[in-house]
């Protein structure tokens, strides 16, 4: 029988952020984490089409995130080219 390594996996295991989770994709949270946006008031400083560049984002991704946003009152800056 197998012995039990939770001692070594509490060490090692990384729990990942929760920002969004429950709304978007773990591909689009890690987007989003990579570019250390980890809050509405960060994403807020980014345009659409800054956010559709990263990997993990589409149009149905970017559509849940912008209804989740206009909830809360809080929206994408305005890109400007």
């Amino acid at each position: 029988m197998a012995k039990c390594l939770s001692s070594i996996c509490a060490v090692n295991h990384v729990v990942p952020g929760t920002f969004l989770q429950g709304v978007l994709s773990m591909p689009a949270r890690r987007a989003l984490e990579k570019e250390k946006i980890d809050s509405l008031e960060k994403l807020s400083d980014y345009s659409e089409e800054e956010i559709l560049q990263l990997h993990g984002f589409g149009k149905n991704t970017l559509k849940k995130l912008k209804i989740y946003m206009h909830e809360r009152q809080i929206y994408f800056k305005e890109f400007k080219e």
